[in-house]
């Protein structure tokens, strides 16, 4: 198991936990004082209602029993907002191609929205025939020459609608005709052969020589940014370029100038996501790839592990311009946002609009007088002698008569020409149809409205990042449209809203179901979730869980509540079965005598002015709680379904009065994966401070700690059962 994922339940218990500053207690425990405000409260808000939301499978969340949704990244936004991205995992596997996952909330603790990408319910064994080691060289037998490889990692690909258990690495190299390649490869297995091969390489067909007399950030005695994480320029052995500044001679085709009008584009990039979005550079983390010069060849691509830029066409310069640069790491932004890179020709297509639109942010960013902000690719770099631009934005036909309308797309569209939609769309969001001042009109396509009024290009900009934000593994131009939406609403409101539609329109992408309401900003809606979300009853028994509703817009509402999927013997009902948003219901749940043992999804409804659900995870079935912790001063019992959390001493904490050893003794029952947590208040939240998590049912923990409050943090982590937990302390 990987212990450094956690699920989403423990997720939100523990950030739910970390706000009400302790859980409930019982009479006999000391509260701890003082009791600060968390730090960040409104990031721990925001996460935990992600979390709750994630675990409760709330509406697109909905996932099986053994599948858990697994919170991977956490980007702060505008207005308070937070998005939060999740990777489907089935039995600990990574799940690929489908039901990754996006939540949006605010730091008041509301969803505000939820992207989700499709994907088939989960069954297959997860046992593999084929090795690692044999995937990894069929994977490398793609390439005629191989650059390097990924370690395998066994994975779930979901491909044409069918769930593959898969060796997942990516391969970087040459083709049998010299082609550079990143190969992102799956390897059936069971059958040891390749099922999925996609190409990551993207092509874009000091002293600088395209951007002048320029200040980059670079080491003292190499090209080596010491501000930017992984980020250097050099030859094409992988090299860095050493030397002094000022670095290059301001030639044409001298490759340490070419490094420094890379170097100039990427960081002025990374500037702009930074001071414009509020966005840590081009990777989200600070950092980005390294980049090479000097490639022989009229292209410029990105595979996954770097950047490399060749000449143009007649030989006479580098292809290294603010826009191509841009460009080449706007791939990256696009493969290290949530969802990454897709195979089919509509998102490469997407993907390489990306690029250009990265372009254009940047060089207006820039606003470099030796190459002056527009909306055209590789227009200073006559890429193939015809001095021309490669694309055209603001009317993609221009440009080999690519499609200017997403109706004029099809499966067979080659990559480049579908950048032509998206790239059409983001002209006319940020300069409109008719803009004036020199800039050039925008063609509308037919059906569309008569006109479009632009925003600016910032603004055009900061929309399109959040969209990417919620992207998932199934992006395409329907996705976005909903994506941009939410995005606008819910960064400025209304006008900007109603622009990303018209634009949308005006290019022949429909409205979508579901999509945002551009209207005011109390569209009446409301938020469902459990507390637990999962449980477990002995037949004849019962159980209960909280049904909490919140009002995420408008006003309140009547919100009525019910339960569909209960397995025959099992009823569900709700005390009262309709309340208003913002209050909460007590769910019962009982299982007959006659109710067959076993584990149950039950599908919790809650129907008002929309239509919003949960899922709750019911075991059925008698379990004794294992013993082996008989020498521990203290022990408690409990119950958990597979992906539920607990608090131990009895849903609360215990004070050491000393310094001394803290012993947990864990025994769960078999055939589980159990972990537990030690965890200590550290005046703001709760935090780990020992942790055992092997994949067994069983696990022990023994930590030296200084005094204080601490509590325990039992997790099914997969399987589900009773289970004994023993503590000592000081």
């Amino acid at each position: 198991m990987q212990r450094t994922r956690m699920t989403a339940a423990v997720a939100a218990l523990a950030l739910t936990a970390s706000l009400a500053g302790v859980v409930a207690g019982t009479a006999s425990a000391a509260s701890p004082q003082p009791q600060p405000a968390p730090p960040e409260r409104g990031r721990s808000l925001a996460l935990a209602a992600a979390d709750t939301a994630a675990a409760n499978g709330l509406d697109a969340l909905r996932h099986g029993a053994d599948e858990k949704l697994v919170r991977t990244s956490v980007t702060p936004w505008a207005n308070g907002l937070f998005y939060t991205a999740y990777q489907r995992t089935y039995r600990g596997l990574p799940v690929h191609g489908g039901g990754d996952a996006v939540v949006l909330a605010d730091s008041a603790g509301k969803v505000r929205d939820i992207t989700a990408a499709p994907a088939p319910a989960l069954g297959l064994s997860t046992r593999n025939r084929v090795s690692a080691a044999a995937a990894e060289a069929t994977a490398r037998g793609q390439l005629a020459s191989v650059e390097g490889a990924t370690k395998p990692e066994l994975t779930v690909l979901v491909k044409d609608g069918r769930p593959v258990l898969a060796w997942h690495t990516l391969v970087t190299g040459r083709t049998a005709k010299n082609a550079p390649a990143g190969l992102d490869t799956y390897v059936d297995a069971n059958t040891g052969k390749v099922v999925q091969a996609n190409d990551k390489v993207r092509h874009a067909e000091g002293r600088g020589y395209h951007n002048g007399n320029v200040t980059i950030d670079t080491a003292a005695s190499s090209m080596t940014d010491p501000n930017r994480s992984g980020f250097r320029c050099g030859g094409q052995n992988g090299s860095t370029y050493t030397g002094s500044s000022p670095w290059g001679n301001g030639g044409a085709n001298d490759l340490v100038t070419a490094c420094v009008d890379i170097m100039y584009g990427a960081q002025r990039e990374s500037d702009m996501l930074n001071q414009w979005f509020g966005y840590n550079g081009i990777n989200g983390q600070g950092g980005m790839v390294p980049a090479r010069a000097g490639l022989g060849e009229v292209n410029a691509y990105y595979d996954g592990t770097k950047t490399t830029f060749g000449r143009n066409q007649n030989g006479t310069n580098q292809l290294t311009g603010i826009d191509v640069v841009a460009h080449e790491y706007g791939h990256e932004i696009f493969d290290k946002t949530p969802g990454s890179a897709g195979n089919s020709n509509e998102n490469g297509g997407m993907n390489e609009s990306t690029g250009d639109i990265f372009g254009a942010l940047t060089e207006h960013f820039a606003n470099n007088p030796n190459d002056t902000p527009d909306y055209t690719v590789g227009e200073k770099l006559n890429f193939l002698g015809d001095n021309k631009p490669i694309r055209y934005m603001y009317n993609p036909s221009l440009a080999n008569n690519d499609p200017n309308c997403y109706n004029q797309l099809t499966s067979g569209t080659e990559v480049h020409a579908a950048a032509g939609p998206q790239n059409h769309w983001f002209y006319l969001l940020a300069e409109g149809s008719n803009p004036g001042g020199g800039k050039p009109a925008s063609p509308i396509c037919s059906g569309g409205p008569s006109s479009v009024t632009g925003i600016g290009v910032q603004k055009a900009g900061k929309i399109f990042m959040g969209a990417l934000l919620a992207k998932t593994s199934g992006w395409n131009h329907p996705a976005a449209r909903k994506a941009t939406l939410a995005s606008a609403k819910n960064t400025y409101g209304s006008a900007e809203c109603q622009a990303v539609k018209a634009a949308w329109d005006a290019i022949r992408v429909p409205a979508q179901s579901g999509e945002t309401d551009c209207g005011g900003t109390n569209t009446p809606d409301f938020s469902l979730a459990l507390d637990p979300a999962s449980g477990s009853v002995q037949p004849g028994g019962s159980v209960t869980a909280k049904v909490n509703t919140s009002t995420t817009g408008g006003g309140a509402q009547t919100v009525r509540l019910t339960a569909s999927g209960a397995p025959a013997g099992v009823t569900v009902s709700f005390s009262p079965s309709s309340v208003t948003s913002g209050q909460s219901a007590t769910m019962t749940v009982a299982a007959s005598a006659s109710a067959a043992d076993g584990t149950y999804p039950i599908t919790v409804t809650g129907t008002g002015s929309a239509t919003h659900s949960v899922t709750y995870n019911l075991a059925v079935g008698t379990t004794t709680p294992p013993t082996g912790c008989d020498n521990s001063e203290y022990t408690y019992r409990g119950t958990l379904a597979s992906g539920q959390a607990q608090v131990q001493p009895d849903g609360s904490y215990y004070h050491s009065a000393t310094s001394g050893a803290h012993t947990g003794c864990l025994r769960g029952p078999a055939g589980t994966d159990f972990d537990l947590y030690l965890q200590k208040w550290n005046g703001s939240g709760w935090v780990d401070v020992a942790v055992s998590g092997d994949a067994g049912a069983d696990e022990d923990i023994s930590y030296n700690g200084t005094a204080g409050y601490y509590r325990y943090l039992v997790h099914a982590y997969s399987g589900s059962g009773a289970y004994t937990l023993g503590l000592s302390a000081p």
